[in-house]
């Protein structure tokens, strides 16, 4: 396939002569085990926020080792995500879905045995690669499979899971009495979950939008029978290809037709988390900067606005375009932390009003994150574009992650906040520009637009 953009028809008309697809228990099933991989994906990011004031110690971290252990697993969610997304469109989803949790299950367990910061560093770039690849490949396996009337919600409910995991290993880690032995078991823990996901994912067929995409329409056709209850003649004709596709070159995301969905969806996705996984992987120490007291409790408030933002915005994420959507949340997201950067010498009380709203839109915004990448890309680009972005993404969350410590501590808070304030305004613009509306697209096996 040479490099021209893959068409795209993005009326809703196709939407409306779509038939409707009933949910199925193999759907709820796809679901589940996705939402158990952005569980461990969340409290495996979470959980070295919450160990790392232990591991400075007992290891004699300097503060770039700290920036390099928060951001460790981001980085391997780079490559993993990169890498990995291209070769699902080549060898399909279903390999990497299962196997990326071996690789996670068995780099979590051994954090237990990491006495120094190399070893724990290598292991977390492992933990990263492995979440990197379901990054890319969870969201687009779940999105082929599922029927499009409830694809809004069943993809953004994949962040209510992940903030479940990070906030349940803040928890862990606020209220648990650790030392080092305590803390890398605590990290080592991220292999439970790891490994019930590993579990329950064996068996998970084939997407069948992939399978009909390369020319293997009687799988297809079989997969959506057995699993779907949905029979052949259903299909138009316009979705069963004469021939298989070859796997697009990776300069496809970039040609004409394309480039501008690929590039709006790497800045609104970096946008939106290089602030987030920076303010929470340091939330004590900002915390600490803002001069509020009784950090303890009010970590844990801020962190159940993180759970009840992501269940309140499930409803407008499904509800609302995906456009307004966007440009709404990230628009309140730069006030927020712009009212942070001028109250800064305030009062902790009078901080926390906008740190609490920040939080809420930001982990209700989220859910947005989940459902746009797989809805930017046709089927033969979905791995390598949604992996692009996820890649892109966690550039941009170790960035900030390992800038936002030295930041703290040569520039202070009100500057911190100001800076982090302007990636979000780069944010709002860029959606006012370029953000498309996605939310009546059609799942079929070419993904008609």
């Amino acid at each position: 396939m040479t490099t021209e953009a893959i068409p795209q028809d993005r009326t809703a008309a196709k939407a409306a002569r779509a038939p409707k697809e009933r949910l199925t228990r193999f759907h709820i099933r796809v679901t589940a085990t996705t939402f158990g991989a952005n569980f461990s994906d969340g409290y495996a990011l979470g959980i070295i926020g919450a160990v790392l004031p232990v591991l400075s110690t007992s290891m004699h971290l300097s503060g770039v080792w700290q920036g390099l252990l928060g951001s460790s697993a981001l980085i391997g969610l780079f490559f993993g995500s990169v890498i990995l997304g291209r070769v699902a469109d080549a060898i399909g989803r279903q390999k990497l879905y299962l196997y990326n949790f071996v690789l996670i299950m068995l780099a979590s367990a051994g954090q237990f045995w990491a006495h120094g910061p190399w070893s724990l560093f290598a292991l977390r770039l492992l933990i990263g690669f492995g979440l990197g690849a379901d990054y890319a490949v969870g969201p687009t396996l779940l999105a082929e499979f599922s029927p499009q009337r409830l694809r809004g919600l069943l993809l953004g409910s994949l962040t209510v899971l992940w903030t479940v995991g990070y906030v349940l290993a803040n928890i862990l880690g606020t209220y648990i009495s650790l030392d080092d032995g305590s803390a890398r078991l605590l990290l080592a823990s991220g292999a439970l979950p790891a490994a019930l996901v590993l579990v329950l994912r064996i068996g998970t067929p084939e997407s069948p939008s992939w399978l009909a995409s390369r020319g293997r329409t009687d799988e297809a056709d079989e997969i959506r029978r057995r699993y779907l209850g949905q029979e052949p003649e259903a299909r138009s004709a316009q979705d069963q290809p004469a021939a298989a596709e070859a796997t697009p070159r990776y300069t496809a995301l970039f040609a004409r037709g394309q480039r501008r969905n690929t590039w709006f969806g790497a800045i609104f996705y970096s946008a939106q988390v290089l602030p987030y996984f920076a303010i929470y992987t340091f939330m004590s120490t900002i915390l600490a900067s803002l001069h509020v007291s009784d950090a303890n409790t009010q970590n844990t408030v801020l962190n159940l606005f993180l759970l009840l933002g992501g269940v309140v915005g499930l409803w407008p994420v499904q509800r609302m375009g995906r456009r307004p959507f966007t440009i709404g949340t990230f628009a309140v997201l730069t006030v927020c932390l712009g009212a942070m950067a001028v109250l800064n010498n305030a009062s902790g009380l009078v901080l926390m009003v906008p740190f609490v709203v920040y939080t809420f839109v930001m982990s209700a915004a989220s859910n947005i994150t989940q459902v746009y990448p797989p809805e930017l890309f046709p089927t033969a680009l979905r791995g390598a574009g949604v992996g692009f972005l996820n890649g892109a993404s966690r550039v941009a969350s170790a960035v900030g992650t390992f800038v936002l410590p030295i930041s703290l501590d040569q520039l202070g808070a009100g500057w911190s906040m100001a800076w982090l304030a302007g990636v979000l305004l780069l944010g709002t613009l860029v959606s006012i520009a370029w953000a498309p509306e996605t939310k009546n697209l059609v799942t079929t096996e070419g993904w008609h637009h």
